[in-house]
């Protein structure tokens, strides 16, 4: 059997682009002599849906292409995924299903059992899971279709009580295929091959698996389709990052024809997160999910241009690059914004990153505007002393012109605030926390200077050394260094990632090594700034836990606080 494996890059709710996707392949795979094609999880609508399933409009329109599909299948088998109607009044009115199309009929229905609702997952919120499990029959072979999640309920701690595939294995089926959306984040590729290997060694089936590429707002998904023989051999590997479509041809003895693309034991296990943070692991892949992310973005949004205010600094510098490299230079706007605070060496800086790049550049000094404000609040500030009030409204009215900026050229503005700033409230609300989408939010300082480095190595070393050199500061007053507010970031990255990443506690984290202390201030910070986080924009998830919808915490609880 001749299987075409399509993976593509769908648009929630965009029907009529995804459908023709799919349509497109489908030729393709009907010309090339293909007896079945599999597409990715709920492909016609796109994943996640999230609330617009709540439309019976939008329902209908997914079975609509669902018919438009099957129309079209008619030497060529199809199995697509759309939500579907639940026929018993009992339980949620929808399922996240897979639809077997063939000879212009639907051969058959599955349903996915086990619905996430953890991290960024919350599909039990919308769908019913499935109450029956049957083998569909296919041109003599009896195929296994799960959808994503179902084949991840294995190894010493399940998740679910049921595993779907102990219960199609009564039925005697001959291959096992999966319809995945599963994002990425910088350990998912190895506990995907990792899990894949282990229902291939647990029920002794080859697997065709088929994810989705492309971004979603701020989730992204990172391709890397696989099949893999009954010996846990990777036949086929589709690219990552990318939309791809090839396919694989099966053999009697539970495989497949084509050669090894690599042994069994090269296939990564299921593996933990490390204990420390690393922050040079798999930077090339992070690099290009942001890439990805911000295309994807301003693509399905319909923009083109972004703006970004250029501070001389590693994360503006980082960001500023990403875009360019995203979008192409001539679309990203740059603002030079000093004031009286701001060291020449970062005017600098920001106008040879600029140059060197070749964005447009344009300096608006905020000194006189700062010194407007000042006179204004005269009248309420009179005999105080410089403070926070005063370094805040800096960058508030830095937010206030690159929003400006925004608006006037149909420009979306790119936020520059990182993961180590965004866990200790180091930003201003209305300020530099303003933003349509956060490019590096997930990312600890210490990982936005490995992929500085990644880049330069990489791209011709667009960021000037200096750049990467100095002592990081926000330069809102005489001589301010970020040290003087945080602790040094290799430290506080350290102890974040223990209580972001890990879910460690203070005791875990003091027992590691780290000053009581130094934990005690790091994660009061946290815990008092999620009202900050709450009103941010969002982030480009490439961590197993990001902020945002991944990381759900009360603001005015008083755990650790």
């Amino acid at each position: 059997m001749k299987i075409f494996i399509a993976q593509q890059n769908y648009h929630v709710g965009n029907f009529e682009a995804n459908l023709s996707r799919i349509l497109d392949a489908v030729d393709a795979a009907k010309k090339a002599g293909g007896d079945l094609i599999v597409f990715s999880e709920l492909c016609i609508c796109g994943y996640p849906p999230r609330d617009f399933v709540e439309f019976d409009d939008f329902v209908e329109r997914g079975l609509e292409a669902i018919d438009a599909v099957r129309r079209v299948a008619n030497t060529i088998g199809v199995l697509v995924g759309c939500p579907s109607r639940n026929p018993k009044k009992e339980g949620k009115r929808l399922l996240n299903s897979a639809f077997l199309l063939h000879e212009c009929e639907i051969k058959g229905v599955v349903h996915k059992t086990l619905l996430p609702t953890y991290d960024i997952f919350d599909e039990y919120r919308q769908f019913e899971p499935a109450y029956e499990w049957n083998v569909l029959a296919f041109k003599g072979k009896k195929l296994a279709v799960t959808i994503c999640e179902d084949l991840w309920n294995l190894g010493d701690h399940p998740l679910y009580r049921i595993c779907p595939m102990d219960e199609l294995m009564k039925y005697g089926p001959d291959i096992m295929i999966n319809l995945s959306a599963s994002p990425f984040d910088y350990i998912h590729g190895d506990e995907r091959k990792g899990i894949l290997k282990r229902n291939v060694s647990k029920y002794g089936l080859p697997v065709v698996y088929c994810n989705t590429a492309g971004a979603q707002t701020d989730v992204v998904f990172d391709g890397g389709s696989i099949a893999m023989d009954c010996r846990g051999n990777v036949v086929k590997e589709l690219p990552y990052f990318a939309e791809a479509m090839d396919y694989v041809e099966t053999d009697d003895q539970g495989g497949f024809l084509q050669p090894t693309v690599c042994r069994a034991e090269d296939v990564a296990d299921l593996r933990p997160l490390p204990a420390s943070l690393e922050p040079e692991r798999n930077i090339a892949a992070i690099y290009a999910a942001l890439i990805t992310g911000i295309r994807d973005y301003f693509g399905k949004m319909g923009f083109t241009k972004a703006v970004v205010a250029s501070s001389g600094g590693i994360d503006s510098a980082v960001v500023l690059t990403l875009a360019c490299h995203a979008l192409g230079p001539a679309n990203v706007q740059a603002l030079l914004l000093p004031s009286q605070f701001s060291s020449d060496h970062s005017v600098n800086d920001a106008v040879k990153l600029s140059e060197n790049l070749g964005n447009p550049y344009a300096t608006i000094a905020i000194s006189t505007i700062f010194d407007a404000f000042e006179k204004a609040l005269e009248p309420v500030f009179t005999g105080l002393p410089f403070g926070v009030a005063e370094e805040n409204l800096q960058s508030r009215i830095r937010g206030a012109l690159v929003m400006a900026t925004s608006n006037k050229f149909g420009s979306i503005l790119l936020n520059t605030s990182n993961k180590s700033e965004l866990a200790t409230g180091y930003g201003t609300l209305y300020g530099d926390m303003a933003g349509g989408l956060s490019v590096i939010g997930d990312l600890y300082k210490v990982q936005v200077y490995a992929l500085a480095r990644y880049i330069n190595h990489t791209f011709g070393a667009p960021i000037p050394q200096n750049i990467l050199d100095k002592a990081p500061s926000a330069e809102l007053r005489p001589n301010q260094k970020d040290s003087d507010s945080l602790p040094e970031y290799d430290e506080l990255d350290a102890v974040l990632y223990r209580y972001i990443e890990l879910r460690q506690g203070p005791k875990d984290i003091i027992a590691a090594g780290f000053p009581q202390p130094l934990v005690a201030r790091i994660l009061r910070l946290v815990n008092m700034n999620e009202y900050k986080r709450n009103q941010f924009c969002p982030i480009i998830r490439v961590s197993p836990k990001a902020f945002g919808a991944g990381r759900r915490m009360p603001i005015v609880g008083k755990y650790l606080g």
